[in-house]
């Protein structure tokens, strides 16, 4: 018999909150955490907007670490650790009564803030803080975990990588516990300068709270933002055995290249229709029982049209019945996080029982579907899909189950 994988634990981190009941309580009312760029001079770009987290990351970090352990972490690393305690605290799970050899963390990671450590003049803790690795590295040392512990790097997917991993790890009964999620910090002179040059990123700085607007005629490209989302996963066994709270299991995912171009994704968005088949065939149900799906829903011109056009060919008339979310239209694209954002958010919709928003929006003729426009929905959810894709074809499609 197949183990059942639970969520039980769950915590973010973004534009729109320091803390998991800020940031959803601000989604849940459709709120904007877009915002003018403080973290660098912004003059010479045509980009000055941003999801930048409202508190001051390096006092915060203060409550989590020792002055010597925060010198040796980079900016995306100190949001990432105290997302991870927040989760493994919120799911009460006490690793000294696990085998901790069966206790893995797998996240996605795309960048922790690396440009700005190479222009302070202390060369000190700079390898530390720059290793692709250190991540799950020091959440591994904090709870002495010794299960596999690794980053997954495939761009805006990475996170949902990440979680399949940890998924297939636990189905497969090598862990019981995977810490998992992602985190970026991406919000740096380079980044922003290298999406301007390939015209990714909107301009619309005059209103930055109405920038990200996924699915709308008047779109004009991604808002780029930072934070962390960190699931707990855990075998249902494991998780009864200790009468753990448990949001909601996570049944399949669906992972593809569409070998079709380094940017652009594959037209009429077949490899995106075709992960998400291949995810509902993985998680064994039938299309006709997915009621909720988290869209990828960049607010570019080609995903937001690729996206709808995946959906229609997947569920046919059935699409038209699905309500849709943009989560991105409020916290922006968290890069390598997005996909671990956009489950966190799914996992508290079926726990919560409230379906959050696409802000922003404005009808686009081409775009018909009811992607829940400006205001949340009570909707009790039985199974919800999540959307990843990415620059070089990684698609990712995540599914979670109401828990019952």
């Amino acid at each position: 018999m197949e183990r059942k994988v639970v969520v039980t634990g769950l915590y973010m981190m973004n534009s729109l909150g320091m803390d998991i009941k800020t940031s959803w309580e601000n989604i849940v009312a459709g709120k904007s955490g877009i915002r003018n760029i403080t973290l660098f001079d912004t003059t010479q770009f045509a980009t000055k907007i941003a999801g930048e987290v409202p508190g001051d990351v390096e006092e915060y970090i203060k409550k989590y670490c020792k002055k010597h352990t925060i010198k040796q972490m980079a900016r995306g690393t100190k949001m990432c650790f105290m997302t991870a305690k927040e989760a493994v605290k919120d799911s009460g799970v006490d690793f000294e009564k696990l085998d901790k050899e069966r206790c893995s963390v797998v996240l996605g990671v795309i960048g922790t803030g690396f440009s700005k450590i190479y222009e302070e003049k202390d060369p000190s803790n700079r390898i530390l803080r720059t290793m692709d690795n250190a991540m799950p590295a020091w959440i591994s040392l904090e709870y002495k975990l010794e299960g596999p512990n690794f980053t997954i790097a495939t761009a805006c997917s990475s996170a949902s990588y990440a979680m399949s991993y940890g998924f297939d790890l636990i189905r497969s009964n090598r862990a019981d516990v995977v810490v998992t999620g992602g985190a970026s910090a991406n919000i740096t002179p380079e980044e922003i300068g290298g999406f301007n040059e390939v015209y990714a990123l909107s301009t619309a700085n005059a209103v930055p709270e109405k920038a990200s607007k996924p699915f709308s005629k008047d779109r004009d490209g991604f808002v780029m933002s930072e934070g962390a989302g960190i699931l707990v996963l855990e075998a249902e066994e494991v998780a009864k055995a200790r009468g753990a709270k448990i949001y909601a299991e996570l049944i399949g995912y669906g992972l593809s290249s569409e070998a079709y171009n380094i940017m652009a994704p594959m037209k009429d968005g077949y490899g995106m229709a075709k992960t998400m088949e291949m995810a509902i065939k993985h998680a064994k149900i039938n299309k006709e029982q997915v009621d909720y799906i988290n869209a990828h829903g960049t607010s570019t011109q080609l995903n937001d049209l690729y996206e709808t056009m995946a959906i229609k060919k997947v569920f046919g008339e059935q699409a038209y019945k699905i309500p849709i979310s943009g989560s991105k239209s409020m916290i922006g694209h968290t890069l390598a996080a997005a996909g671990a954002m956009g489950s966190v958010i799914t996992v508290l919709s079926i726990h919560n029982k409230t379906i959050t928003p696409t802000i922003n929006y404005d009808p686009d003729p081409e775009l018909n579907l009811d992607y829940i426009p400006n205001q949340s929905r009570e909707k009790d959810v039985k199974i919800a899909l999540v959307n990843s894709y990415a620059f070089g074809g990684h698609n990712a499609t995540m599914v979670f189950k109401k828990y019952e």
